[in-house]
């Protein structure tokens, strides 16, 4: 079992977990979400290559549109 903070709110997850799996399996529609993996911006094409761990922090944003 592994805790990682997912938008200011702890989360538990069975082990670690490929982002894209993580995503996949809360229903993100990875077209429309930029996501900070520990700080850091990461690029869409680089979803595949991350593995969330215990103590990450991860935020995850949606655009919302507005005038």
């Amino acid at each position: 079992m592994i805790t990682l903070t997912i938008n200011g709110r702890y989360r538990e997850l069975e082990g670690p977990t490929p982002l894209v799996d993580f995503l996949h399996s809360s229903g993100v529609n990875l077209k429309f979400i930029a996501v900070a993996h520990n700080g850091e911006v990461v690029d869409r094409e680089s979803f595949q290559e991350i593995v969330l761990d215990d103590g990450d922090d991860v935020e995850i944003v949606r655009p919302v549109g507005g005038g």
